[in-house]
């Protein structure tokens, strides 16, 4: 079965960087565009990033463009989030994601992916 394992996750002062990973298994992952969300105390899970099964093109939310960059390694089944110049608003669960269809659907809606991580904590201090 599909399985996404988010790793990399923790404590880090405002200003500092974390390098988030996406361990995945059960699926042809070369085959799939794949995204990054993100879910804090009390509010919705929100899009952050995605990349193209080709790893030819990213999407970023605005909130986050400039300092993040996501990537993957497709002979690692691997996909990172790379994040610099942390923020405390950055704070949340981070949740990796796979897209099911190349060519439908939008990378800036959860309801557009299928399986999901059970997420890694990311909190950023003052």
């Amino acid at each position: 079965q599909v399985q996404l394992v988010e790793s990399g996750g923790g404590l880090v002062q405002a200003g500092g960087s974390l390098r988030l990973s996406c361990a995945a298994s059960g699926l042809t992952f070369s085959s799939y565009d794949m995204g990054w969300f993100r879910q804090a105390p009390g509010k919705e899970r929100e899009f952050v990033a995605a990349i193209r099964w080709s790893g030819n093109y990213e999407y970023y939310a605005d909130s986050v463009k400039g300092r993040f960059t996501i990537s993957r390694d497709n002979a690692k089944n691997t996909l990172y989030l790379q994040m610099n110049s942390l923020k405390p608003e950055d704070t949340a669960v981070y949740y990796c994601a796979r897209k099911p269809s190349r060519y439908s659907g939008s990378y800036y809606r959860t309801s557009d992916y299928d399986y999901w991580g059970q997420g890694t904590q990311v909190t950023v201090s003052s």
